[in-house]
């Protein structure tokens, strides 16, 4: 297939846009560094520099900084351009407020349909989690102890709370990238650890209220004060 075929093919992106390949590639990037806490809150993500760097058009990174601002994580400011979403103090409180909803209701939802083999996928992202955070590496630390809730919600079999919790989970990395001291993951393993014992179990109220408790914590740790945001260094944030 020629790139010229390949081009016009279609991807779905999260935010309800349909992206081609090279945009979808941009999108994809953009959000993983985000879920890593590698682009930080307030960066602006000038479009010719990207175009630059991914060595695609500006109109497909047009494309996917709009699927990302429906996602809640970039905003596109007229005649200034696009900007990493910078959430408040009250924004951190209720994206976590909503977290803990959100999130009860999931493990609740996959406790009642769960097997063995939901219980084989959840220790087989534990065991992921631990070794990455073992052998000191941050990033895939981080990106494994976020995913971990998004596993969590796709297990539940639920397309709407998949799609909710995705925007909110994102929204939250930029919070935790912000108020919480940079590239570190204050999810614990053990904390995740307890929520799928409990759900191995059977017990819901027991799931629902470790997993209440690991948000709270997750909460706790961070310092909501305001930081300066410098020139986004691209090969870092994307390398």
């Amino acid at each position: 297939m020629s790139n010229q075929q390949q081009e016009k093919e279609t991807l779905p992106a999260s935010g309800g846009e349909s992206l081609q390949p090279a945009g979808q590639r941009v999108f994809d990037a953009i959000l993983k560094a985000i879920y890593e806490q590698r682009i930080r809150p307030g960066t602006k993500l000038g479009e010719e520099a990207l175009a630059s760097f991914f060595s695609v058009g500006r109109g497909h990174i047009r494309r996917a900084l709009l699927a990302l601002s429906h996602q809640k994580v970039i905003e596109l400011i007229p005649n200034r351009g696009a900007f990493v979403t910078k959430p408040t103090e009250a924004d951190a409180r209720d994206i976590f407020s909503a977290r803990r909803q959100l999130e009860e209701l999931v493990v609740e939802r996959v406790i009642a349909k769960a097997d063995p083999a939901t219980v084989k996928a959840l220790r087989a992202h534990l065991l992921q989690e631990a070794t990455a955070r073992d052998k000191g590496q941050r990033r895939e630390a981080v990106r494994m102890a976020g995913e971990f809730h998004l596993t969590l919600t796709r297990l539940s079999g639920s397309k709407v709370l998949y799609g909710i919790l995705e925007s909110v989970l994102s929204q939250s990395s930029l919070i935790v990238s912000l108020y919480g001291g940079g590239l570190t993951s204050s999810c614990s393993v053990e904390e995740h650890q307890g929520i799928v014992d409990a759900i191995e179990r059977g017990d819901a109220a027991g799931a629902k209220e470790l997993m209440g408790h690991h948000l709270t914590h997750l909460e706790s740790t961070l310092r909501l004060d305001d930081y300066d945001i410098d020139e986004p260094d691209l090969d870092y944030i994307f390398g």
